[in-house]
């Protein structure tokens, strides 16, 4: 086939295809029956260039609004503004303005406007909200009806009745009702009413059959790919409703809602800056302009859609939903389709040829069947004379060629890829992974290394402060009494230190509610403040006098939080806390017994740098918590050197349950599992050899020392590199292009706003859904909802599953289309008729396009899978494997068929005037038993055992009773239509024999070897024989 066809035509990148690679496909691909269904998974370019086009002309009028305001203003004031009506349901709620007003504010940057109305505070009282307390919970539905709801217009979803139009569109099918209707007209005016009927009256009612099967399963599919869409538009963020802080859906927001927003959130409405820290708004994604922008009290506006880059606030919802220019541009974003999968594009290829020698073969049967029909005319001396029964005899010729067509042209190759990824997709799902993208899903099969992140993922995520070192003493904490024993080993002056350095260097928030108490923070925050409240702190009374004058929120680039407090006396006080190596460098004192700052001599420093690397070898992570006085002269900035150390703890983060035996499935199919983290290089080996990532010839380096690697260091060690830690993003992204570059395929995790380059370059982004930032998940094409790797396990499985599934129903696929044109052409040519009508072939082309899709190409994965290497790059699809069974099997029924159509009547001994139709029934019901044979033959194309797993598909089984069963009515009550007659028990079983025969003949077949060259890896694994999974 490879001689047939050009596969650089049919080439396409797995994420981000090129528009010329698109292009270049799509007008590779010809011969489609329905382009309406065929293409209907693939992006619209031209829709895709127009919407573009669109979100253009929007970014361009929010970067007016944003940068040519001042313009704008003085218009606005020589001109007057537009007067606004309120509502008489938003007086009587108390509100004062009208939701297109405030709408303007937001949209235009209006700071006089908005000043003028009172700032914020003003603003609150307009639309009748409590800054600290938020809105409260019974005023909901008065807020949604007022000012509206925070929904974005989608486009509509098909009805079954769209999908039954859909497929309607197929050309084939047209001809057919076309040639039907003609039969029918004529047939009535011959042979009279019904008998006249029949012939046209079948292939109707079978085309009909075909189309509802084939809509049944398109909108099936379609109700998938929805509930996939909910699930990924499902993001939470959290706000102050009745002075309490929780989680709610951005859905859920009504204007007057308080949000908290935090590095990586997406800002999921418009509003105003109420209070916060160091904030930076990336606005690239609503404006186009790259450049982030500073968000303070004098420049306070937030718009729906932008990511937040660096800092801490809160916000006042202003605008929701279709108000915003974000609900705007969501519509450009809603259509245009989603970029096909390589997978899609290949089989499109494979269609094209099938289709050109279908075509080639449909035309030929024709001819050598109309030619056969006038030399019978002609040696008979009737070629002058022309009747009905003749039209309707090179009608019905006319009728065979154009189902070969149908048959031939394997419009389902491209739509099973979609169909088993849907099924795959939905299943992963249920298994806590979202797939946001088709392609990768598919991609994830042939992954060949996964680069992972430690904490949560291959952790529980669920800390707690497990030692602590402080004043020269090293604790256990375990349950209260550690904390009692804790405050009896320490100075009131040192406890009185440590709860400031926990409870004013924090980001978290403790809420008291039916007598419990929640955290809100990162589990690292949480674990700390847990530890706070188990020495019998109080939260609210640490923090009631504080005077936060500046904040420096943790991210990964400084691996650090650090707080600048003004003093009740004067003066202030910086606390820090974050990666102890780097604390510790900060640091020139340390509090001794009595709580007194003393210099810190180069031996202590050794002590605690002992102490730090003893706790992490343990597989603790361990953070220093340091603070700093600074006099009255002091500036806004948070100092970088001169801290006082208070305490070293060491958090105790268990690895997950099954993590190791999800390493080793791992590594058993080939897959090497690196570890990329933040924490110490001690804690990082503890955990990888734990989880048994790190190996003995195994390299595990710091991410300061692989920076300075040169380009031949990176060849040569990275294939040997199992741990990097105290990892930067800018590390990751280095080892994910490094990585790319020698041919690996790279799954990449992360769950910060800085992995998300590294997240964009992998061939696989897998974002935390839990641990994750927006901004990762919105770079990511699959979430692992439960942060566990052996999630990421499960993907790679049903990708692979996917893969080999299709590689099922190609083989089955290609077997019938063999034998189904070779036997209606030979038989043309060697008899003069067809032994299948156009009814049968409508139904066997049922058999193997949509229920052989839903058969095969949905079959779950087994564990076997992962017990071989990946798919590697540019690995021809149909293997020598599948030719040798397509051409095995072809041959066997060709050959049986052969035998029963020019021999049949002598072997049976059939007579009579029925003989004829009781042969051609016969042939028919063994080529379709011979497919139902087939079809169990090819769920495992290599191994002997094909019933493994067979009666725990419940799909597969009830194809094959639904297939059976059809089969048993047609032939037995449909004869009148389906052109067949009841066969005796003996010829039934006849029939069924021979089809079973396929199951010997698929044993010898795999008994014959297919040649193979598997060359060794650079991780010593084998790559992929060319041959099917050995499961």
């Amino acid at each position: 086939m490879d001689k047939f066809l050009n596969w650089k035509d049919f080439d396409v990148e797995p994420k981000n295809p090129s528009l010329e690679a698109q292009q270049r496909w799509r007008s590779a691909v010809s011969l489609v029956k329905n382009p309406r269904r065929r293409f209907r998974h693939v992006a619209d370019l031209v829709k895709r260039s127009e919407l573009a086009i669109k979100k253009q002309k929007i970014q361009e009028k929010i970067r007016v609004a944003l940068y040519v305001q001042k313009a704008a203003l003085h218009f606005i004031e020589a001109g007057g503004r537009p007067e606004y009506i309120l509502s008489e349901e938003a007086r009587n709620a108390g509100f004062s303005i009208h939701p297109d007003e405030l709408a303007a504010i937001i949209r235009s940057h209006d700071i006089r406007a908005l000043k003028s109305y009172g700032g914020v505070r003003g603003v609150a009282r307009k639309v009748s909200v409590s800054l600290n307390d938020g809105v409260s919970e019974t005023d909901l539905p008065v807020r949604e009806n007022v000012f509206g709801a925070n929904r974005f217009a989608e486009k509509q979803s098909k009805g079954f009745l769209m999908f039954v139009w859909d497929a309607l569109h197929d050309l084939t099918l047209i001809i057919l009702m076309v040639c039907a209707l003609v039969s029918i007209g004529v047939g009535i005016a011959t042979e009279g009413w019904p008998k006249g009927l029949y012939d046209g009256a079948g292939i109707i009612i079978s085309i009909f059959l075909v189309v509802i099967v084939t809509a049944t399963s398109d909108y099936k599919q379609s109700l998938q790919f929805k509930n996939l869409d909910e699930e990924k538009k499902k993001i939470f963020v959290q706000v102050t409703r009745d002075g309490k802080r929780q989680k709610v859906s951005i859905y859920d927001l009504v204007v007057g809602d308080i949000v908290h927003l935090s590095i990586g959130d997406q800002v999921p409405a418009d509003g105003i800056f109420v209070s916060g820290y160091s904030l930076v708004i990336d606005e690239s994604s609503l404006s186009g302009e790259s450049e982030p922008v500073n968000v303070y009290d004098e420049k306070p506006f937030l718009l729906s859609g932008t990511k937040v880059q660096d800092g801490s606030a809160k916000m006042l919802v202003t605008t929701v939903g279709m108000r915003t220019e974000w609900g705007k541009l969501m519509e450009t974003l809603s259509e245009g389709g989603e970029d096909e999968t390589p997978l899609q594009v290949k089989l499109n290829g494979v269609a094209t040829i099938i289709g050109k020698i279908g075509l080639f073969f449909a035309v030929l049967t024709f001819l050598v069947l109309t030619v056969r029909f006038l030399v019978d005319k002609w040696l008979n001396h009737e070629i002058t004379v022309w009747t009905s029964t003749d039209a309707l005899s090179l009608l019905n010729d006319f009728a065979i060629a154009v189902t070969i067509i149908v048959v031939a042209v394997p419009e389902g190759l491209p739509l099973a890829v979609t169909l088993s990824l849907a099924f795959a997709m939905n299943k992963l799902m249920t298994e806590r992974a979202l797939v946001r993208r088709l392609s990768a899903c598919e991609t994830m099969g042939s992954a060949s290394c996964i680069c992972t992140d430690k904490t949560g993922t291959l952790t529980t995520n669920h800390m707690v402060v497990n030692k602590v070192w402080i004043t020269g003493k090293s604790l256990e904490v375990k349950g209260k009494e550690s904390g009692d024993r804790l405050k009896s080993e320490i100075s009131q002056v040192v406890l009185s230190i440590l709860l400031e350095v926990i409870f004013q260097n924090t980001g978290s928030e403790v809420v008291k509610e039916d007598g419990k108490m929640t955290i809100y923070g990162s589990p690292t925050e949480r674990a700390i403040l847990e530890f706070g409240l188990l020495l019998g702190a109080d939260f609210d009374e640490q923090r009631r006098h504080m005077n936060i004058l500046e904040i420096e929120p943790f991210n990964s680039d400084r691996k650090r939080m650090s707080v600048l407090v003004g003093r009740p006396g004067g003066g202030a006080r910086s606390f820090c806390k974050g990666a102890s190596e780097i604390i510790l460098r900060m640091c020139n004192k340390v509090v001794d017994p009595n709580g007194e700052p003393v210099p810190l001599s180069d031996e202590q420093v050794k002590n605690i740098s002992d102490v730090i690397n003893s706790l992490a070898s343990e597989a603790l992570r361990t953070l220093c918590l340091a603070y700093k006085d600074i006099d009255n002269s002091y500036e806004r900035n948070i100092p970088e050197n001169g801290y006082t150390l208070v305490a070293v703890v060491g958090i105790k983060d268990p690895v997950r349950p099954g993590v190791r035996e999800a390493v080793q499935t791992c590594l058993a199919a080939g897959i090497t599992v690196r570890m990329v983290t933040g924490d110490n290089i001690n804690t990082a080996k503890a955990i990888a050899k734990e989880c048994g990532i790190l190996t003995a010839d195994g390299v595990a380096i710091d991410g300061q020392y692989f920076r300075d690697w040169s380009p031949e260091q990176m060849k040569e060690n990275i294939p040997k590199l199992q741990v990097m830690a105290r990892s930067s993003p800018l590390d990751k992204h280095k080892l994910v292009t490094n990585l790319r570059n020698m041919g690996e395929v790279v799954a990449v995790t992360g769950d910060g706003t800085n992995d998300a380059p590294a997240l964009h370059e992998a061939d696989i982004g897998l974002a935390m859904g839990i641990a994750g930032t927006e901004v990762a998940k919105e770079n990511a094409v699959i979430i692992i909802m439960d942060d566990n790797f052996s999630t990421i396990v499960n993907v790679a499985k049903w990708g692979r599953a996917v893969y080999i599934n299709i590689q099922k129903f190609v083989q089955f696929q290609l077997t019938v289309n063999v034998v189904a044109l070779v036997l209606n052409f030979f038989s043309a040519c060697i008899s003069g008729s067809a032994p299948l009508t156009a009814v049968q072939l409508l139904w066997v082309n049922m058999i193997m396009d949509t229920l052989g899709a839903l058969a095969l190409a949905t079959e779950p994965p087994t564990n076997a899978l992962m017990n071989r290497p990946p798919v590697g790059r540019g690995t021809n699809f149909i293997t020598k494997t599948m030719w040798r069974n397509i051409f095995g099997q072809s041959i066997y029924q060709l050959a049986v068929l052969a035998v029963l159509n020019f021999d049949g009547k002598n072997l049976l001994k059939l007579s009579g005037s029925d003989a004829t139709a009781t042969l051609n029934t016969l042939i028919f019901n063994t080529f379709v038993f011979c497919q139902v044979f087939n079809e169990i033959n090819s769920r495992d194309m290599e191994n002997i055992n094909i019933f493994r797993g067979m009666f725990s598909s419940w799909i597969f089984l009830a194809v094959m009773i639904c297939t059976v069963v059809f089969q048993v009515i047609i032939i037995e009550f449909l004869g009148t239509f389906a052109s067949t007659v009841p066969l005796s028990w003996e010829l039934w079983l006849l029939s069924i024999l021979i089809g079973s025969v396929s199951l010997i003949v698929a044993v010898v077949l795999k008994c014959i070897p297919v040649e193979t060259k598997p060359k060794q890896q650079h991780d010593g694994y084998e790559e992929l024989p060319s041959g099917p999974d050995q499961a």
